[in-house]
């Protein structure tokens, strides 16, 4: 299996949600950061490419805007190289 790369990211979460999430991890034999990093891995799997595309459509429209025929030939000369 080869390498995956990882983000680090700091979150706050209430502290009712903490206690609540502890509890599930130590359940399940698990950290509480093992068990977060496995929810939301869990949860994004369930996320298809369409998704992704609409949202960022709505988020990015610019990404709406076709390339010039200028721009194309440039990447695909790009692509070449």
């Amino acid at each position: 299996m080869g390498l995956v790369s990882v983000k680090r990211k700091l979150i706050d979460i209430p502290e009712e949600t903490f206690r609540k999430l502890s509890i599930m991890a130590a359940a399940e034999g698990n950290s509480l950061k093992a068990f977060i990093e496995n929810l939301l891995i869990t949860e994004a799997s369930f996320v298809n490419d369409e998704e992704i595309y609409r949202e960022l459509l709505i988020a990015e429209p610019e990404g709406k805007i076709l390339a010039s025929a200028e721009e194309q030939t440039a990447f695909e000369t790009w692509l070449k190289e």
